[in-house]
């Protein structure tokens, strides 16, 4: 029985794993991919403006003394970039098109940033 469950916990693990493959947004409390990172902490984002390439991955850290913050997307970003309520963890997006993206989070709206894609 013992090996039963095992197999079946490693089937889920691999499943999640290559589920999450396809996605260009992740959320995780481990430590940020390689590429661009933004702190999200003292109730700004750090760097406020970053510039990145295209295909490139910029992950945000969130780490404010336990006070909720999100990375949504402002007007054409709004329906691309979107992470989930966090205190502390990391948000990653890789950036595939060139342009401007601007970015706020909801609960501090004057907490605004800005990733450029080249």
């Amino acid at each position: 029985m013992k090996t039963a469950a095992r197999v079946l916990v490693a089937g889920i693990v691999v499943a999640a794993g290559v589920s999450g493959c396809s996605s260009s947004s992740t959320s995780s409390t481990s430590a940020p991919a390689s590429g661009a990172v933004v702190e999200v902490a003292h109730m700004a984002f750090t760097p406020n403006t970053i510039t990145v390439a295209a295909g490139e991955t910029v992950t945000w850290k969130f780490d404010d003394r336990g006070t909720p913050h999100d990375v949504v997307g402002v007007g054409d970003a709004k329906s691309v970039l979107h992470s989930a309520p966090m205190k502390e963890g990391t948000f990653s997006f890789t950036f595939t098109q060139p342009g401007t993206y601007q970015y706020l989070c909801t609960f501090h709206p004057d907490m605004r940033g800005t990733v450029v894609v080249r």
